[in-house]
């Protein structure tokens, strides 16, 4: 997708069965070792919305999860979701076909308002409603109905089993709005934005369709766990790259997200270990991936043999050390490292590059050499550098003939993949949550997100409804290993490599190795810094 994921033992266990929360805080207590100056993060994530309703993207989720609650949340670390509105949660059947919350008392928006299991229910059904094509709809499928028991009870009814859904209701999918403030049927400009997360929306500047700032400050109604060690956050968007740098150099802004160019990350790290910058690099992991993908309704791409002897010509390592600056590492199945399920598949299955098992694969199917084969690309943090490195690997033994072209529109680009223009293509996955099944379902289920027209019945018709029954997650990690085994000897995708975290922030800025980690939810409230 767009967005990003998280993990943590709730109570011992490793799955979400049933999770309680014994306390909550006060932010008005809670702000500690605040210098009392605003701290400025930059990102070339952008964002055009900020309604919970209409917003699916990493740049309007890293304000969303700031400023709204939801059910449940993701702590530092975790692999399975907390309570955070709520007070409790659990599966009440036998299949994980119907869900019970209980709110905690006395929370309050940051208008005052109380936050109740109605504007829970509300918020829910006005996602669904709004049914936004570039919304996080998506996640709330499973949902038949929603009803509120009292003002502090919330049931869930769904229409198959989807033990995921306390992990996509932690993601802003779930974020509950106030039903006095904001319309049913349609967004909410975003300066009216109004949650009860640890910090409100003071002003947002925006320019025609790009959110350009977010000026944020401690929310006093605040109720849930979250220990403040800042009052204020300003998150700025940047169009490229090297426009946060510059900004991050001339102080404009005093840490960065994952934005960076990675030789420019690098670099700074480099500096840092001799001493020759103030800047400091926190790295931590990721779980965001990406993928060579290919049309196999495309004569080319639709033959396994040729997809397979591609997998086999694969060097991940040269890519992740030569082009990336090892700011990425190599990834051998869809479930990233540090995910329930993760395992090296596509390792097992062809190793290192080999062009003479390529060759053989190619021979015993009798496909002619070399392979003519376009593989687009529209946006990438390596620049033209990727592609091109990739098509030297495949054209290794005079296997392959690559042509690279790049799609610089992005809207143009995700019509392109739709419409199945291309042979091949590069993307990047963006998960919204940290279970297996984030990798599997949106990839690779009736041809997937990226439409490569692939479908395996084993997988979508058995598989993955199978794992989506398990409320225990870390029981359903075989069932996800099966699915990367098919997927590796069938190939509509090749995983290339997951990317590493590098934030960048000045001396001054303390925190930032408390939140950096593979959930994807950077908090802001860990983050504090000196008087300079």
């Amino acid at each position: 997708m767009k967005t990003s994921a998280e993990r943590l033992a709730v109570l011992g266990c490793a799955g979400l069965v049933a999770v309680t929360v014994a306390g909550c805080g006060s932010v008005t207590d809670a702000v500690k070792g605040d210098s009392g100056k605003s701290i400025t993060m930059g990102t070339a994530q952008l964002t055009g919305t900020l309604d919970p309703a209409t917003s699916y993207d990493s740049g309007s989720w890293l304000v969303l999860r700031n400023t709204f609650q939801s059910l449940l949340t993701f702590p530092a670390a975790a692999s399975s979701p907390t309570p955070d509105a709520a007070q409790s949660c659990e599966f009440t059947g036998g299949e994980a076909t119907e869900y019970h919350c209980t709110l905690r008392p006395g929370l309050k928006f940051s208008n005052g308002h109380p936050l109740t299991a109605a504007d829970v229910v509300f918020s829910i059904e006005r996602t669904r409603k709004i049914n936004d094509q570039n919304g996080p709809v998506s996640l709330l499928s499973s949902i038949k109905s929603v009803e509120a028991k009292g003002d502090n009870e919330v049931l869930f009814h769904l229409s198959a089993p989807d033990a995921t859904l306390p992990a996509k209701l932690a993601t802003p999918a779930g974020a509950i709005v106030d039903h006095q403030v904001y319309p049913a049927d349609k967004a909410l400009a975003n300066d009216k934005q109004v949650g009860s997360g640890p910090y409100r929306i003071d002003s947002v500047d925006a320019d025609g369709k790009q959110v350009g700032k977010v000026v944020l400050s401690a929310n006093d109604k605040y109720g849930g766990d979250a220990k403040l060690r800042n009052s204020k956050f300003t998150v700025r968007y940047f169009d490229k790259a090297e426009d946060l740098k510059a900004a991050l150099d001339k102080g404009d802004v005093d840490l960065t997200d994952n934005s960076l160019e990675p030789n420019t990350a690098a670099q700074i790290r480099s500096d840092q270990q001799g001493g020759k910058t103030d800047l400091q690099v926190t790295e931590g992991d990721s779980n965001d991936t990406r993928s060579l993908v290919f049309n196999t309704k495309d004569a080319v791409g639709g033959n396994v043999a040729i997809r397979q002897a591609a997998a086999q010509l694969m060097d991940r390592k040269a890519l992740a050390r030569d082009v990336f600056a090892r700011t990425v590492q190599p990834l051998y199945a869809m479930v990233p490292a540090g995910v329930t399920g993760h395992n090296t598949a596509f390792f097992d299955r062809y190793g290192d590059q080999d062009a003479t098992k390529a060759k053989k694969i190619l021979t015993d199917a009798k496909v002619q050499t070399p392979v003519k084969l376009t593989i687009t690309w529209s946006r990438s943090r390596a620049g033209s550098n990727e592609a091109d490195t990739l098509k030297k690997q495949l054209e290794a033994g005079g296997l392959f003939q690559v042509t690279v072209q790049q799609e610089p529109d992005w809207e143009a680009f995700k019509k392109g993949w739709a419409d199945g223009k291309y042979q091949a293509y590069v993307i990047g996955w963006f998960a919204d949550y940290p279970d297996p099944d984030n990798y599997i379902s949106p990839l690779l289920v009736n041809g997937g997100a990226y439409h490569h027209g692939w479908d395996d019945p084993r997988i979508s018709g058995k598989l993955v409804p199978d794992g989506l029954k398990q409320a225990d997650r870390s029981a359903a990690a075989a069932g996800y290993g099966q699915i990367q085994q098919i997927e590796a000897e069938s190939v509509p995708l090749i995983p290339l490599y997951q990317n590493k975290s590098f934030y960048a922030a000045r001396s001054y800025v303390t925190g930032v190795e408390s939140t950096v980690d593979t959930t994807g939810f950077f908090r802001f409230w860990e983050i504090s810094r000196t008087a300079k």
